[in-house]
């Protein structure tokens, strides 16, 4: 995989125009990237360009980690090569999701600016209404307990709406709580599927945005669906900024960019609302 020789301006730049407005105190900024069999198909140069293209955040939700023994390890991989970018991470990894098409998925975050409280587990309430149930760790910002949940709805030609119908649930399961849904949904947030959310005060981070690679270049776009998305509920939290990051201008061709994912991460900067 061959990479622009000036891939790391790139990312320099990304940082400076993004983050430099931003209070790192008051503000939690999360990430959410479908990373494309992230297993063995991932080498070094792979793993540390994905190491740049999320440290700058301080929560990183992964999707489509491989079930075998080199999911785990390249997860471990991934938090190791962000050790050594100046902060120190840490991570959890979920069990096999246990409907059809089992993968893992994967929390990492910056030990100093969040702090893992209790358990991570997969939704057993909706093991058999899902096929890859969404998997929920509780992370304690400043003094506020947010609930993260990431989640990989079925492909497109297999209903993925019906699925998304239940997401509500998690809500009226946690009132309480402060709940985030995050991940390649394989829908556009604008389907009716999302609405039983929406009606609770859920937003989506992004509107219109992009988010999974083309095949092949088209009327010079490379990008084709409105999948991914982070859902917040915007009673208790204050959007700051949203975006997506195409990473594919870092790469010769769209073919070796697409060796990195057919998906590019979505993040939403946030404040909690007092």
């Amino acid at each position: 995989m061959k990479l622009y020789k000036f891939t790391r301006h790139v990312c320099v730049l990304f940082g400076t125009l993004f983050f430099l407005s931003l209070s790192a105190q008051d503000s939690l900024r999360i990430l959410t990237w479908n990373i494309q069999n992230f297993g063995k198909s991932k080498d070094a140069d792979e793993i540390a360009f994905i190491a740049r293209q999320v440290r700058h955040f301080d929560i990183v939700a992964v999707q489509e980690v491989s079930v075998g023994e080199a999911g785990a390890k390249a997860v471990a991989w991934l938090a190791d090569e962000l050790n050594r970018t100046g902060a120190s991470w840490d991570y959890r990894i979920s069990d096999p999701t246990t409907g059809e098409g089992s993968e893992r998925y994967a929390w990492l975050w910056k030990k100093s600016k969040v702090r893992n409280l209790g358990r991570c587990g997969l939704e057993q309430g909706l093991a058999d209404s899902i096929n890859r149930e969404p998997f929920f760790c509780r992370f304690v910002f400043h003094s506020d307990t947010l609930m993260l949940g990431t989640f990989h709805a079925v492909p497109t030609s297999k209903g993925p709406a019906r699925e998304i119908a239940f997401l509500h649930q998690i809500h009226k399961w946690h009132p309480q709580e402060n709940i985030f849904i995050m991940g390649d949904f394989n829908l556009s947030e604008k389907n009716p599927a999302f609405l039983s959310l929406k009606n609770l005060g859920y937003q989506p981070a992004v509107k219109g945005s992009k988010t999974s690679l083309r095949m092949e270049v088209k009327d010079g776009s490379v990008l084709a669906n409105e999948y991914d998305n982070i859902f917040f509920n915007e009673r208790k939290v204050v959007k700051v900024s949203a975006g997506t990051i195409n990473f594919t201008p870092n790469f010769p061709t769209l073919k070796e960019a697409r060796e990195i994912s057919d998906h590019i991460p979505v993040w939403l900067t946030i404040k909690v609302r007092q």
